[in-house]
């Protein structure tokens, strides 16, 4: 059922998106000429897939997770998107190949290999990974890896229709603060 809510929620999102898309993308390119980034994350099975977003970090950042980036790599119109959580709309897209769901666990890096022991030691692979969900709404984010993975855990226990309107829901209000970039710089 969560499946069929995905597929239509991201059609009509697609649907009625396409200006704030365009407008993102010229934005985008304006900004850094590259206003897509593509990198590859764990997936269901921990297969690998390539997610999409509107770029917030300019084009050549070291590929990390987000707590472990370059605060200076961030574009004002990153900080932006990044706020407003703009930045994944593309992942629209995922949803929609049936590579991700818009409520499950953040996929990660496959250099986080802690986080990837933490989640498959509960089982959190067994679900395709999610635009939005429990740590999302809590502002857990993937600095912690065993506490992100029991969240997850304890999200997917908990998962229904219901709760999955709930973290959406929660999400378009704005709860949550996403993964902080650090301050310290990398090199």
């Amino acid at each position: 059922m969560i499946r069929f809510f995905d597929i239509i929620f991201s059609l009509f999102a697609l649907t009625v998106g396409v200006p704030v898309f365009a407008l993102l993308l010229l934005l985008g390119w304006l900004d850094t000429g590259s206003p897509l980034f593509r990198q590859e994350r764990v997936g269901r099975f921990q297969k690998p897939f390539t997610l999409l977003k509107f770029r917030s970090m300019l084009p050549n950042t070291i590929s990390v997770a987000t707590h472990l980036a370059d605060a200076s790599a961030v574009t004002n119109l990153g900080q932006f998107l990044r706020r407003t959580k703009l930045d994944e709309l593309p992942q629209i897209l995922n949803v929609l190949k049936g590579e991700m769901s818009l409520v499950g666990p953040r996929p990660c890096l496959f250099n986080q290999t802690d986080l990837i022991a933490e989640r498959e030691s509960r089982g959190v692979f067994n679900v395709r990974p999610g635009i939005t969900g429990l740590a999302q709404i809590k502002g857990t984010d993937m600095s912690t890896p065993k506490l992100l993975a029991e969240t997850d855990e304890c999200m997917l226990r908990r998962l229904s229709v219901p709760c999955y309107f709930y973290f959406l829901f929660k999400t378009v209000i704005g709860s949550g603060v996403g993964d902080h970039i650090k301050t310290n710089k990398i090199k």
